[in-house]
């Protein structure tokens, strides 16, 4: 697959700016570890929920990264996402965005035609049976009766994903865009085996992926660590490391495809697997953060003091008021006890210490609440009804917004991602 032109870079780092005001404090992680030599693509990503939420446009998000770029010289790569579109979705980001998640995860369900499996099949018949992959310990492997499962299960969402991909070509010409497939929203994980199929089937439909985000074990739960057996993800890093290499030499997809993990924001137990698994391969990989800049907004608001901590607590009051609304759409990606979430009197009497302390992620501080931190990723609705009263406050607390939302990107996520030995 040729004509593609533009270049992701081995790492790059989603980053989630709910309200686009914080592009600036972002970039400078970037320019932190790129004067300690490591390279790292920023890519903004703002999804159409989000955008409905906050009532804005992708446009926005483009000005707010090019402003940033501008500001501090930045002269490297770097990339607007369509995060999560659909065809239903895709029209309005089309001028603005340069990488577009194709998501077909609720394809999944429609499965595909028995001619069309088996035609598949045919053409694909290494699928069947085992086979040696460089880098995993074991055959990857299916029965004739997995690979049509398989086959059912996934044919239909690459076929999608073909679509999706010819509408934004159409748009956008050839090369002019970074494509990445998203298939990580579904309940069940994809063996390796099923990610070679997946890979199979999409580069029958002709797409230049460059990035592809599977489902793995475990919860990624928003904004807080990943909850499942660490030493099972890296195994399952590892071998679809090794699928995706594999598929670049037999499938001709792009030689820079790489893996990407979506909600990989505070994975703070997985990071390390990551790092190994990516240094022992000599590759790259996505990492799609969600949304914790909104949430060192709140930690920068309440160290602030005075009206910013007063309005860090009624963002939560409002969010604790509405958590069931609040929740619902993001019911398979948060786990909240509501038995376990202070009431809003008790956080009107926090201090600013106590505020920070309880949302900032921090897991060895007993004062660290994942309740309230995931109640109040997922509250951000508060402070878009609050208008101008909300983002007039962030700039006026600019200094302690800013150096928040640069330290967790650098140091929470960029250095034990990429940097250093």
């Amino acid at each position: 697959m040729s004509g593609t032109q533009l270049s992701l870079g081995a790492y790059s780092l989603g980053v989630g700016d709910r309200f686009a005001r914080q592009a600036s404090a972002q970039l400078r992680a970037f320019t932190a570890a790129a004067a300690e030599g490591v390279d790292v693509t920023p890519v903004w990503n703002k999804s159409n929920r989000e955008h409905l939420v906050v009532g804005s446009e992708p446009a926005s998000v483009r000005r707010a990264a090019d402003t940033a770029v501008g500001a501090l010289r930045w002269e490297r790569p770097y990339f607007v996402d369509a995060d999560h579109i659909t065809l239903a979705t895709a029209d309005r980001f089309f001028a603005a965005c340069d990488f577009f998640t194709l998501d077909v995860a609720d394809a999944i369900g429609d499965v595909a035609a028995p001619e069309a499996v088996a035609g598949f099949l045919r053409r694909h018949d290494e699928l069947v049976g085992e086979l040696p992959i460089r880098g995993v310990e074991a055959p990857v492997g299916m029965s004739r009766a997995a690979a049509e499962r398989a086959a059912g299960l996934y044919l239909g969402p690459a076929a999608e994903a073909g679509r999706l991909y010819r509408l934004v070509e159409a748009h956008k010409g050839a090369g002019a865009f970074i494509t990445e497939v998203s298939m990580d929203e579904t309940g069940s994980p994809q063996s390796p085996a099923e990610l070679l199929l997946i890979l199979a089937a999409l580069a029958d439909e002709g797409i230049p992926l460059r990035t592809i985000a599977p489902r793995f074990s475990g919860r990624f739960n928003k904004g807080v660590d990943y909850a499942g057996d660490a030493e099972c993800f890296a195994r399952e890093f590892n071998d679809d490391v090794a699928v995706v290499a594999h598929a670049v030499k037999e499938y001709g997809l792009p030689a820079d495809l790489k893996l990407s993990v979506h909600s990989g924001s505070d994975k703070f137990s997985i990071f390390p697997a990551i790092r190994a698994t990516i240094r022992r391969f000599s590759t790259g990989v996505h990492v799609k953060t969600s949304g914790t800049t909104w949430l060192e907004e709140l930690i920068g608001l309440a160290e602030a003091g005075g009206d910013g901590l007063a309005l860090a607590q009624e963002v939560y009051a409002g969010a604790y008021a509405r958590r069931e609304e609040l929740c619902a759409p993001y019911a398979s990606v948060i786990d909240i006890d509501p038995a376990r979430l202070p009431s809003p009197r008790d956080v009107r009497a926090w201090c600013s210490e106590e505020y920070t302390a309880a949302v900032r992620h921090e897991p060895s501080n007993p004062a660290y609440d994942p309740h309230v931190r995931q109640l109040l990723h997922v509250g951000y609705k508060i402070a878009a009804a609050m208008g101008a009263r909300y983002t007039d406050l962030l700039r006026a607390c600019e200094e302690p917004i800013s150096r928040n939302v640069t330290a967790n990107l650098l140091e929470r996520h960029l250095r034990p991602l990429f940097m250093g030995a």
